[in-house]
């Protein structure tokens, strides 16, 4: 599978959030985060896990877009199809960009669009988006949520980098009894799953949680202890890997020498639940009646969180699968779709797919579970 997208790929997204700026009324938005940059670029790099720089893109209403970026990353940006890359020695204490990015705008105009809605962050120093406010002397407002719509609907080119990713995992999952037995930390088998990971495709692994405990366990989130596996445990393995800039993001569940009663009832219960969220994720279905679908089955009702979310340059991103999200589903959507369930004594245990909505049944993406849980 190629890496990247084609020059005409970025085009067309630009010329969509174009169409959408028009109606808007919007002459430019500024872009501040990696997967909004990377969207309209294709800008590929680890270098945003430095803090102390600052990465913008601005959208015109009518031509290409222009990067402001630290020089550090002028050859890298250069080589994408961005042809307009202005630079400054980051970072800059006296001007980090500021003045550079303001003059930008100024030339383009606004008003300026600047994701603001749920799941956005503006990744630049208050300080500085005020000045920048004040120097290009044009109206900021929020996007209208132009980006955010733009991600959700994915292309095929998109859709196969999350599939290939779901696969990459599916393959270090069936692996999981190399390096899960009793005795091993439980420490040890999320370092050792990170590297079958990698051993199987992934570029990095930016997720990886998980838990495991005789009924169950007590979150999804916490850092693996140095606890041993103890036969009779329930093992769950949740990664985020990462292929080509895209996440997949889906768990496993594993007993451990034996599996109990309460453990096989309790994965049985969430297959089936996942497999109602199949049934119901259909074009024009609303977000909040695939989750009332999987409630309805694992039977906690309006206490049951959130079931699902979107998925694709980032772990979670658009939709959620909760009781109040109103957003209708559409072709091109991937979303995940992950029930939980409290088994016994406040423990719980968990279930996830990857999907993506088509213009019929849903395709999935992540190799579906079975009903039986797998014992290693």
């Amino acid at each position: 599978m190629t890496r990247g997208f084609s020059d005409e790929e970025f085009r067309e997204r630009v010329a969509r959030a174009q169409a959408r700026m028009d109606k808007a009324g919007l002459g430019a938005l500024l872009l501040t985060t990696e997967a909004d940059v990377r969207y309209f670029t294709g800008y590929l790099t680890r270098f945003w896990e430095s803090p102390c720089r600052a990465w913008y893109l601005i959208v015109p209403a009518s031509s290409d877009p222009i990067a402001v970026i630290p020089s550090i990353g002028a050859a890298l940006m250069r080589a994408t199809w961005i042809n307009d890359v202005r630079t400054w020695p980051a970072p800059d204490p006296l001007d980090d960009g500021v003045s550079r990015l303001a003059e930008a705008l100024r030339e383009v105009g606004g008003p300026v669009g600047l994701p603001s809605h749920q799941g956005t962050v503006a990744r630049m120093p208050l300080a500085d988006l005020e000045a920048v406010k004040a120097q290009s002397g044009l109206t900021f407002t929020d996007d209208r949520g132009i980006v955010a719509g733009l991600r959700a609907i994915k292309s095929e080119a998109e859709i196969a980098k999350i599939a290939r990713a779901c696969a990459i995992a599916g393959r270090a999952f069936g692996r999981v009894g190399e390096i899960a037995m009793p005795g091993v930390p439980l420490s040890r088998v999320f370092r050792d799953f990170q590297r079958l990971l990698l051993e199987e495709g992934a570029d990095w692994v930016p997720y990886l949680a998980g838990g495991a405990g005789p009924e169950g366990y007590a979150d999804v989130i916490s850092p693996a202890s140095e606890a041993p596996l103890v036969v009779g445990d329930v093992l769950m393995l949740d990664t985020g890997a990462v292929w080509d800039g895209y996440f997949c993001d889906y768990d496993r569940n594993f007993a451990i020498g034996h599996a109990t009663d309460i453990q096989c009832a309790a994965h049985a219960r969430l297959v089936e639940a996942t497999q109602a969220g199949l049934e119901a994720a259909r074009p024009g279905v609303r977000a909040c009646d695939v989750w009332r679908a999987m409630a309805d089955v694992v039977g906690t009702g309006e206490d049951a969180g959130r079931l699902g979310h979107g998925l694709g340059m980032q772990l979670t991103e658009g939709l959620s699968l909760t009781a109040e999200d109103q957003t209708t589903l559409l072709p091109g959507m991937v979303i995940t779709l992950e029930p939980g369930i409290e088994t016994i004594g406040g423990k719980i245990m968990v279930h996830e797919e990857n999907i993506v909505i088509t213009e019929g049944a849903p395709r999935a993406l992540s190799p579906l579970a079975t009903v039986d849980l797998p014992t290693i």
